[in-house]
């Protein structure tokens, strides 16, 4: 959708996985597909195997694509199933799901991403960038009229020259068509394009106009994405700006991904403290 979408939640879900404490029911690798689902998708489940004896052993991700959550059952359990087809659903064991979402206000069966509110910024960037491969890929960009207006030019000179545009467009077919014309006027042949200026100027400021929603329904700073920055007094501290990113973003992220403890029972999922990135200011000499 966005190059600016996807590195937001892999710096998110770095950051998490970074802090994160490997436990004996929770793996490094489990946890960093059980953040991404979250963020990505607003629902994130772990399964919970037990061992003989009935107590947890293990954590493991159920990608939340193909989770589907059922009705409650006569024990008060809420199904959960694995639909990977609409013909193929397979039920999870009654209360072995875990189902960590992102709160809606319309309902409370499925989370909602928080990004939702970029989807349409998202979507026009990658539609502005798909027009601007293909306005290259097609050699001759948005078109444009070639105009003769020559006595001398016959029908079969027309077809000739209609056979050498023809293959001068597409990929690596940037080439010049030779034509000449005895006797012929100054405004005899003219060269007319269409829209290409416009299609150029307007590429640049939807880019950067999608860029800023994507971000700012992210919540991450430009500075720490490594994104370029456009003016002369730059993005800022990039230590300061994780210290604030981590204690408004991250921490609550923890605390959300640290619910599963509650259902578990058992301490699955901790944090190491974390460390400050920017440099304390320097103490005013004594006087």
């Amino acid at each position: 959708m966005s190059p600016y979408h996807a590195s937001a939640l892999k710096y998110k879900v770095n950051q998490l996985a970074r802090l994160f404490m490997p436990s004996r029911w929770l793996s490094a690798r489990e946890f960093r597909a059980y953040a991404l689902n979250f963020l990505a998708m607003g629902n994130s489940a772990l399964q919970r195997l037990d061992s003989l004896s009935g107590r947890p052993m293990t954590l493991k991700n159920t990608p939340s694509v193909y989770l589907r959550v059922g009705k409650p059952d006569d024990t008060g359990f809420i199904r959960y199933f694995w639909v990977p087809g609409y013909r193929d659903a397979s039920a999870f064991p009654a209360g072995s799901i875990f189902h960590l979402i992102e709160d809606d206000l319309l309902q409370e069966i499925y989370g909602v991403p928080a990004w939702l509110s970029a989807l349409q910024s998202g979507l026009l960037a990658e539609a502005a960038t798909i027009f601007r491969r293909r306005y290259y890929i097609n050699g001759s960009h948005a078109g444009y009229i070639l105009y003769i207006n020559e006595e001398k030019f016959a029908e079969a000179d027309s077809d000739e020259l209609e056979k050498a545009v023809a293959a001068s467009k597409g990929p690596g077919n940037f080439r010049n068509v030779y034509l000449h014309i005895p006797a012929g006027k100054k405004d005899g042949v003219q060269v007319i394009p269409i829209g290409e200026t416009t299609a150029k100027d307007e590429f640049a400021n939807i880019k950067a106009a999608t860029r800023d929603d994507v971000l700012a329904a992210h919540r991450v700073p430009p500075v720490l994405l490594g994104i370029i920055p456009q003016n002369t007094g730059g993005l800022g501290d990039p230590g300061k700006a994780a210290d604030a990113f981590h204690f408004a973003e991250i921490e609550p992220l923890q605390q959300q991904m640290a619910e599963v403890n509650d259902w578990l029972g058992v301490e699955a999922v901790m944090f190491k403290p974390y460390e400050r990135q920017a440099q304390p200011a320097a103490a005013a000499p004594a006087k």
